[in-house]
């Protein structure tokens, strides 16, 4: 079985680091799949999601030339579809429109809060010097 962008495939959990997690794959290779790419949601800490063992289904995000694997977990998992037809989350198209579920506004709008909350604690902490740190 080749790797190939965007294919689908089963591996198991062989390392984690403060940017993200090794995954060995079939034919012995091995994977990268970042922080980022872990859950839907902001991770923290990456050990909260995975631990080493854990088997994972991923997504191949690309192949280097020189060999690397990008993978994402987040990407693997199937979303549940719409009345209208589309996923829910990022994407294309007019879902939060008039016409879109009051489930796709309330998911835009968590979704977009997060991500701002997360700037701007991210903005705080490196103008305070760490974390919390107060001036007296």
């Amino acid at each position: 079985m080749s790797i190939e962008a965007g294919s689908k495939l089963k591996g198991k959990v062989s390392g984690i680091t403060n940017f993200g997690a090794f995954i060995d794959l079939p034919n012995g290779k091995t994977g990268l799949v970042h922080i980022s790419e872990v859950a839907d949601h902001y991770v923290k800490d990456i050990h909260d999601v995975l631990s080493i063992g854990d088997e994972v289904t991923v997504k191949v995000l690309k192949v280097a030339p020189d060999g690397k694997i990008g993978l994402s977990i987040r990407k693997a998992v199937d979303k549940p579809r719409t009345a209208s037809g589309g996923s829910r989350g990022r994407g294309g198209g007019k879902r939060y429109g008039r016409n879109a579920s009051f489930e796709d506004k309330i998911m835009h709008y968590l979704k977009e809060s997060e991500d701002r909350l997360s700037t701007i604690k991210r903005q705080t902490e490196s103008k305070r010097g760490g974390r919390g740190a107060r001036r007296g």
